[in-house]
């Protein structure tokens, strides 16, 4: 299937440095829907409109901070992190719906863009008009620590190679700081193998669902510093977030309509970050897909969200 071509697309620049790209699929007057891309560092792709009935949805894309075709990107160590935090994404977040002249609108997040919406919603409670998720995080501590610690028993051997990956005397329990300090190493040797030993390791995990193929874009050394950056500086910081603040807050949640959709075999996110979630935003329905893994793109998953979208289209 050949990817659309935006039919709008520019760059929206921030006080502090940041120049962000942007662009618009689908019909122009539709309802607006803004997709938050996966990683953190994923960056934002055509792909991204299988979601959405495009005669229907105005689709609004965003690289987030460091990402993608947004600049300075995250894979140069002089890029200043500091400036990279939630807080700063949701900021940037509003900063282009005033751009675009949106009043409300949909927004549907994926694997890291999940924690990134839900903390969009909870703040602008008022700005979301529908919320849907895909692979369902909150990327808490205790989510950092099963992805990156206690997952090894399930791949005691790949974790092996993940921790001797992160360098001498890594702590097993924090081995995100371990490795955002190789990846800002001055030495590019030691920078280039932990990224890429950081992205052996996503692989890994996310490889449950029967006919998973390995992440083609890990293949491009550019795109692997950039995506490990960023994972590991928000993983770091457990998304910069308070504890269980997602869950905590869901309530409010209450009154924005909403889907989940999960795949059963999602290891790197079990279902019960979302069945959790479901218990409060009842607003939301849940679809546990069977036989999906974590990948969004997958048949099943996609289809699934792709119902959501169009049961939640006005």
């Amino acid at each position: 299937m050949t990817d659309p071509a935006p039919h709008t697309q520019g760059v929206l620049d921030t006080a502090d440095g940041h120049h962000l790209y942007w662009h618009e699929y689908g019909n122009p007057h539709g309802h607006p829907a803004l997709v938050l891309h996966g990683g953190p560092g994923g960056g934002c792709h055509p792909g991204y409109t299988r979601f959405f009935d495009t005669d229907r949805y105005r689709v609004i894309m965003l690289d987030q901070r460091g990402s993608g075709r947004s600049t300075p990107n995250a894979r140069h160590t002089t890029t200043d992190l500091t400036t990279n935090t939630t807080h700063h994404l949701l900021d940037d977040i509003e900063a282009l719906r005033t751009h675009r002249g949106i009043h409300t609108w949909h927004v549907l997040g994926a694997s890291w863009g999940c924690t990134l919406g839900l903390a969009y919603a909870q703040t602008h409670p008022d700005r979301v008009s529908a919320l849907a998720l895909v692979a369902v995080t909150n990327t808490t501590a205790a989510e950092v620590h099963w992805l990156t610690h206690a997952m090894g028993r399930v791949f005691p051997e790949e974790w092996e190679l993940f921790h001797h990956g992160a360098g001498p005397g890594a702590d097993p329990h924090d081995l995100s700081t371990a490795y955002a300090r190789r990846l800002a190493h001055p030495d590019p040797r030691v920078r280039f193998e932990a990224a890429r030993a950081w992205c052996r390791w996503e692989d890994v995990h996310v490889s449950t669902a029967p006919g998973h193929t390995p992440n083609a874009r890990f293949a491009d050394p550019d795109f692997r510093m950039t995506f490990a950056r960023l994972v590991t500086h928000y993983w770091s910081h457990a998304a910069f977030l308070d504890g269980d603040q997602l869950q905590r807050d869901a309530h409010r949640l209450v009154g924005t309509p909403g889907a989940m959709v999960h795949g059963r075999l999602d290891i790197s996110g079990p279902v019960d970050i979302a069945h959790r979630l479901s218990r409060t935003w009842t607003d939301a329905s849940l679809a546990v897909v069977e036989e999906a893994g974590h990948s969004a793109g997958t048949v099943t998953l996609l289809g699934a969200a792709r119902a959501a979208t169009d049961r939640l289209a006005p």
